[in-house]
């Protein structure tokens, strides 16, 4: 399951949702095993990677201020410690948190061992073992590639020629926003931007090539938890309509089968039960208008590109002198039709 912040914590932050960090540099992880919270996986064919965790010194990431000052200190790497001859053997090892959007990943790595291949790198957005993106560095080869694994098969891999000297560390980076992808090395970039549509979200991991031993440290990963479709679509409403005073989405979800609310303005309207007028607009495919003092109100069916209900839009307006059912329903209905051009299916919404 993709964990998200609460939606209430969402909507009380204005709509916008607040940057994450990460950083990890496994001294929570016992010397010899398996760093806590990352899974061994094997893309391709071959023997399965072992990935542990070790002591090693490492020169510090900004160099000395002093001539004095050590010139390295101990620290935990996670190092790929199997070599297998296999040419498509990949040993993967993805962090089993959430799955990313946009993000930004940097990780210090360096290639230590391998005679058939010295290739080691980022994988990210990555679905299983099967379909993920793929950054990876090779020190035999003295260049840089990016590739993807789409239900295993791998495509042909793009970047330029750049020395990497086995044994010597550097820093890896891949910035992911949309469709569109950066990879810096040592902080300089180093691959002309990226633009791919296959996968919008998944999980980051290291990856090495067949012989490779390598070693990873100090993960450094800022992005934006994801939000749910309803939540993103409610929040687009209001952007679109800012002088709306409030947007409810009812629909249903695998944990809950009855009609309820998905997304509000309103945080504390999340979770409640559809009401007869919102069931009656589902189950009859009708729009309903009504109106109160204080608002007038569309309440108008949900459908997925094939046009069937998968839900109810609730818009509330600032009531007015002569208004009518008619242009009032016409000022919701575009913005209506643009979210549904957005859902494939009910499961979209909340999945």
């Amino acid at each position: 399951m993709i964990r998200r912040l609460p939606l209430a914590v969402m909507l009380l932050l204005g709509l916008r949702l607040a940057a994450a960090e990460r950083f990890f540099d496994f001294t929570d992880s016992r010397p010899g095993e398996v760093p806590a919270g990352w899974t061994n996986l094997l893309a391709g064919s071959g023997r399965p990677g072992k990935w542990v965790v070790r002591m090693e010194d490492v020169p510090p990431a900004l160099a000395p201020i002093s001539a004095n000052a050590p010139r390295f200190t101990k620290r935990a790497v996670v190092e790929q410690t199997v070599a297998s001859a296999e040419d498509e053997r990949f040993p993967l090892l993805l962090w089993g948190g959430e799955k990313l959007g946009d993000f930004t990943c940097t990780v210090r790595l360096r290639i230590v061992g391998g005679a058939l291949e010295q290739i080691a790198g980022l994988v990210f957005r990555a679905q299983d073992e099967r379909n993920l993106y793929v950054v990876r560095a090779s020190a035999l080869g003295g260049n840089l590639r990016f590739y993807k694994f789409v239900d295993g098969q791998r495509s042909p891999p793009i970047g330029p020629a750049i020395p990497f000297e086995k044994g010597r560390w550097f820093d890896l980076t891949v910035k992911a926003s949309g469709n569109q992808f950066e990879v810096l090395v040592d902080g300089t970039n180093a691959i002309p931007t990226i633009t791919d549509n296959t996968f919008v979200s998944g999980r980051i991991g290291f990856i090495t090539k067949s012989d490779t031993l390598a070693q990873f440290t100090d993960v450094r990963l800022d992005y934006r938890p994801l939000e749910t479709l309803a939540a993103v679509l409610v929040r687009q409403t209001l952007a679109d309509q800012p002088r709306l005073l409030g947007v409810r989405l009812f629909g249903t979800s695998s944990s809950r089968s009855e009609l309820h609310c998905l997304a509000a303005k309103e945080a504390e309207e999340v979770g409640r039960t559809a009401n007869e007028t919102q069931l009656k607009v589902y189950a009859d495919n009708q729009t309903y208008f009504g109106k109160t003092p204080q608002a007038a109100i569309v309440t108008a069916p949900l459908h997925d590109r094939n046009g069937e209900v998968i839900g109810v839009m609730e818009f509330r307006l600032k009531p007015f002198a002569g208004q009518i059912e008619s242009t009032t329903v016409a000022r919701v209905l575009p913005t209506l039709k643009k979210l549904e051009s957005s859902i494939g299916g009910a499961r979209d919404l909340t999945e």
